[in-house]
């Protein structure tokens, strides 16, 4: 069993990328870590030192505290630690876990070094499934249902924290930053490639989910794979979208819908604005459609081996034992 992953950058360089799963424990907070390179830089690297230690001793307690606290949660796993390039700031952090008792790993090469291992993993060639379907088709409920039943799966979406669309922020947590975007997709490729998956299924996406990009050499993969297109009556796509978004707030919706008013047009803008705001969900939904079914039929005639599977009057269980009974997972 692995033990918990530290890393002890700050808390900008964290949130700029990080290992999946990773805990941050900054042994410098952004300020203090820029004034340490100036330090570096002006004075020398024994001058940057004698001032790292300074900051660092007032931080002890709270240090060991949070070690603590870390390694409490896979007690019989050592803590794996790691900084920018494996350097003074993790091995720091590793004397301090070492006086505890910790046991830690210092993890060789750092942030860096796992970064330039995700990035190749776009180079290999992987077995891609897609999901393709008209917006409203389910395909999310869909890629979940299959993943339960042993098929793996990656939802971009969901790692992407964005639907896609306009719309596809609102409701949900704040995205990651494209390089953490990238760090997630090659972790579970990763874990695809340890399982010998015999296929990856994602949902055919565009090249942004909002601010993340698909890595273009994964992307163009993408493009290439074979594509099963589920397609659903388009009572039940409304039904479904007033479903997912009459719940948010109106002014979220207009927004959204006033970011592509130049792509829907004067006329279907005002229709779909003076629909949200009576809350007359279907026509609203009616509005938007015709322009991303539009959008849809454009990037599915990108795709040359494609086949189509009507799913209508099915739930999400059934269409994933659906599929599966006819051989179309792999």
């Amino acid at each position: 069993m692995e033990g918990p992953l530290i890393d002890v950058r700050s808390p900008k360089e964290f949130l700029q990328g990080h290992w999946p799963g990773a805990y941050n424990i900054p042994l410098f907070n952004d300020d203090e870590r820029a004034l340490i390179g100036t330090t570096y830089k002006q004075k020398g690297r024994e001058q940057a030192i004698i001032l790292g230690l300074k900051i660092t001793e007032p931080k002890l307690q709270h240090l060991k505290e949070s070690l603590v606290e870390q390694s409490l949660k896979k007690e019989n796993a050592p803590i794996r630690i790691y900084c920018w390039r494996g350097g003074l700031r993790s091995s720091s952090i590793g004397w301090l876990a070492n006086l505890l008792g910790l046991k830690p790993v210092l993890l060789t090469g750092g942030y860096k070094a796992f970064r330039s291992w995700a990035l190749n993993q776009f180079d290999k060639e992987w077995p891609l499934r897609l999901l393709g379907g008209k917006t409203g088709t389910g395909k999310t409920a869909l890629l979940l249902e299959l993943s339960k039943n042993g098929v793996f799966t990656i939802d971009l979406e969901g790692l992407a924290n964005h639907k896609g669309s306009s719309f596809g922020g609102i409701g949900l947590d704040p995205q990651p930053s494209s390089e953490q975007f990238e760090n997630n997709i090659a972790l579970s490729l990763h874990n695809a490639e340890q399982l010998s998956s015999k296929g990856i299924w994602l949902e055919a996406e565009s090249a942004s989910l909002g601010k993340c990009r698909i890595p273009n050499n994964l992307f163009k993969q993408m493009r290439k794979a074979p594509l099963i297109e589920i397609t659903r009556t388009k009572k039940e796509r409304v039904s479904a979208l007033i479903n997912e978004y009459s719940k948010h707030k109106k002014e979220e919706l207009k927004d959204a819908t006033l970011r592509i008013s130049k792509r829907l047009g004067p006329q279907r803008t005002r229709k779909a604005l003076e629909s949200i705001e009576k809350q007359n969900w279907e026509d609203a939904c009616l509005a938007m459609l015709e322009y991303y079914d539009k959008c849809y039929k454009y990037e599915l005639e990108k795709f040359q081996e494609r086949e189509t599977i009507d799913l209508s009057g099915l739930s999400s269980i059934s269409s994933a034992k659906k599929l599966m009974g006819m051989n179309s997972v792999y």
